[in-house]
């Protein structure tokens, strides 16, 4: 499945019409691939059993997938969900003049994925609570369901792709103030690059336990962009490097330092990573020029343990 190829010319300017494309391709893909199961967890089809009803086959679906699926009409809610999501200056990198499905900084892939999960939460009946920091506690609403609600979490998400952050972030602070207010169990997604103007590592592990609190489900997209952030992928000319949230600059030939640095970063991650295990917050390391499918995957076997 590749996304990116059926994606490629299409511009963010509706985010809405984007997610739901994301979605069907997913899920077509997902018919093609093992974890063709997980379709049908999907609240609004079961698989059609002999001698039912033929008023409610989904003929599309059965187009795509030679399957007999009826729809079904739940009006109730399944699960509780809170999406979570950095708008701190270092989710604005890499710096694009504009932001399209081919060249996306980590920002816009938090949007684009957080809307596609807006779209699979629809279908699901589920509802959803959307939070954003920076230096700030943006913005804030609690878990509901309606279309009303999805719309008007749709045009925060659709504002983040036209932003431009300069603020810094004390991650740990805000996750703290988001834990708070979530008092129900819920399934909660966050979207951060683990970068703040602190490097204080044990609040911020700390921040991240808080939000289990309540016997919440977490999961934590930890965003990046590989070639640059992880494997420190440059030419040999020398650069300035600029701290997005601090300003600080510093020249340097990126050859000199890439060793140093990879062993650092690569360390981080992995403590990252083991904290994680240790909390039970399942952690999932997203390139953001890898596509959405591996957001979209983990929500439903994250999902499946929940229901």
């Amino acid at each position: 499945m590749d996304l990116e190829n059926q994606l490629e010319k299409h511009s963010v300017g509706n985010i809405e019409l984007l997610a739901k494309q994301v979605v069907e391709g997913f899920i077509t893909g997902m018919h093609k691939s093992p974890f063709h199961g997980f379709s049908v967890e999907f609240s609004e089809h079961k698989l059609y059993n002999k001698g039912e009803s033929t008023r409610h086959i989904d003929w599309k679906l059965f187009a795509k997938t030679e399957k007999l699926y009826t729809k079904k009409y739940e009006e109730e809610t399944n699960l509780r969900c809170h999406i979570i999501i950095d708008n701190s200056a270092s989710m604005h990198y890499p710096e694009v003049k504009k932001q399209s499905v081919d060249k996306l900084n980590k920002i816009g892939f938090s949007a684009v994925a957080a809307a596609a999960l807006l779209e699979v939460l629809k279908r699901q009946r589920d509802a959803v609570g959307l939070s954003i920091y920076s230096d700030t506690y943006e913005y804030y609403a609690p878990e509901k369901g309606g279309d009303r609600h999805r719309t008007m979490l749709l045009h925060q998400l659709e504002k983040l792709l036209s932003s431009n952050s300069r603020k810094g972030t004390e991650t740990y602070r805000y996750l703290h103030e988001i834990a708070e207010n979530i008092h129900r169990r819920s399934f909660i997604m966050l979207f951060t690059d683990m970068f703040q103007t602190s490097a204080n590592k044990e609040a911020l592990f700390e921040a991240l336990r808080h939000l289990k609190y309540n016997k919440h489900e977490v999961v934590l997209f930890h965003t990046f962009d590989a070639d640059t952030e992880l494997n420190f992928d440059f030419d040999t000319a020398p650069k300035k490097f600029v701290d997005t949230e601090t300003g600080e600059t510093i020249n340097v030939f990126a050859s000199d330092v890439k060793e140093n640095y990879q062993k650092e970063i690569t360390t981080y991650f992995k403590e990252l990573k083991t904290k994680c295990l240790q909390y039970q917050i399942d952690y999932v390391p997203v390139n953001i020029r890898e596509g959405f499918a591996s957001v979209l995957t983990s929500y439903l076997i994250s999902r499946r343990k929940l229901l």
